[in-house]
């Protein structure tokens, strides 16, 4: 290929991808709309397009004949083009689903597994589901444009390398080479903060916004910067561990799993919701519902136990819940300050007791932000896909892809 022919594939790629990503943002959208919004003439719009229909990319769904003058034919992404498999490894669980392009869910298993197990079995348990899951939809005749991988730690991007997941204590797993090895599909790796802000962005609530955080909180806390519109890796791609942040003093009793002492997550994760209210049981439990709840489903105190609690407004669960809010509330406004985004959005497990957790979130923020004005302009709410947002994610880090990359198509 010559240097002038590499440079025509460039643009062509980039002006299809540029298009593609319109469509999928503000479809229907027609192709004069396209030719105005790009600057490109209709023409090239009009072979731009029929390129992305050729390729089963897009389609198109009707037009508005109705309206005086010739009419349009209105084009949105086609989410039959492919399938996507996303894989979500949790501290205790692995959640795998297979999607259409535009990240609706057609399959999923769940399974749980125990930490404390030798990580190449928990590798090959995951596997066995994600071969399951191709074995399946395979029978549909549809192609897979892909596997996304999302996991709780530090994760090299080029080399498709988990660097090192605090919670599970895994260091150096070659995630990519695993996968692809095995599925013979394209894999992509991600941290599940990031793979969550990948969701909301491309699928979700922050579709519009430029400058949003995405805080997933479960067993541990990380963050997903978007600023101006693109994901903040940071110098070596390591940005966003804001759960080990310190915000107290070294002779805090509690040790985090990364070995430090007053991280954030200690005080604002799922087992400190499950300490606190363990310990309020130990001092009173003549008025708490937990014990019953507990005894009648045969399970440990949980998460689930502590919502169900709270949705019978038992008061143990309530104040255990908005303790653990305002100490959120306290990292959060601290992510205001050095940021100020549009928009901070709450995912993970613990967003299955968001509606407990934000008011405290709020009201920490208005006390503690540096600027009373900043707070007031930033939304702070749930993300759109709750505790399956890092799942979506690792759809949406395969999706973001096949939109930068239609000519691979």
């Amino acid at each position: 290929m010559t240097k002038k022919t590499a440079e025509q594939a460039f643009v062509r790629e980039r002006n299809l991808s540029s298009v593609l990503r319109l469509i999928h943002t503000q479809s229907p959208i027609s192709r004069a709309q396209l030719a105005v919004i790009t600057g490109l003439n209709k023409s090239t719009i009009s072979s731009l397009v029929d390129e992305l229909l050729m390729r089963n990319l897009v389609h198109e769904t009707g037009s508005n004949s109705g309206a005086t003058g010739r009419p349009a034919t209105w084009l949105e992404i086609n989410p039959q083009a492919g399938l996507i498999i996303g894989v979500e490894l949790g501290v205790d669980f692995v959640s795998v689903a297979v999607t259409d392009l535009m990240g609706n869910i057609l399959w999923r298993r769940r399974e749980d597994t125990n930490p404390a197990e030798d990580q190449n079995k928990i590798i090959e348990q995951t596997l066995q589901v994600v071969k399951e899951a191709i074995c399946v939809n395979k029978k549909k005749g549809s192609r897979f444009f892909g596997i996304g991988v999302s996991m709780p730690g530090v994760v090299d991007l080029k080399e498709g390398v988990l660097i090192f997941a605090p919670n599970l204590d895994w260091r150096n797993v070659p995630f990519k080479k695993i996968f692809s090895e095995s599925t013979k599909l394209n894999t992509f790796i991600e941290n599940d903060a990031n793979a969550a802000a990948f969701a909301e962005h491309l699928f979700g609530t922050a579709r519009e916004n430029q400058d949003f955080i995405f805080v997933f909180a479960g067993v541990g806390i990380g963050s997903g910067l978007f600023l101006n519109g693109h994901l903040y890796r940071g110098m070596n791609g390591y940005a966003g561990e804001i759960g080990h942040s310190p915000i107290m003093d070294e002779s805090s009793p509690t040790v985090c799993h990364c070995g430090n002492r007053g991280c954030w997550e200690t005080y604002a994760n799922q087992q400190s919701i499950i300490q606190r209210v363990q310990t309020r049981l130990e001092a009173n439990n003549h008025t708490s519902i937990i014990p019953k709840l507990i005894a009648e489903q045969r399970q440990q105190l949980s998460i689930s136990i502590i919502k169900q609690a709270a949705d019978l407004g038992d008061e143990e669960a309530i104040e255990s819940i908005t303790e653990v809010g305002h100490a959120m509330g306290k990292g959060f406004a601290g992510l205001i300050n050095i940021f100020n985004p549009e928009k901070i959005i709450l995912g993970g497990p613990l967003s299955v007791i968001g509606e407990y957790l934000l008011p405290a979130i709020k009201e920490t923020i208005a006390h503690h932000s540096f600027l009373p004005k900043i707070d007031q302009r930033v939304e702070v709410e749930l993300s759109s896909f709750g505790p399956d947002a890092s799942l979506v994610g690792a759809v949406a880090i395969v999706a973001d892809d096949v939109f930068a990359k239609p000519m691979s198509i």
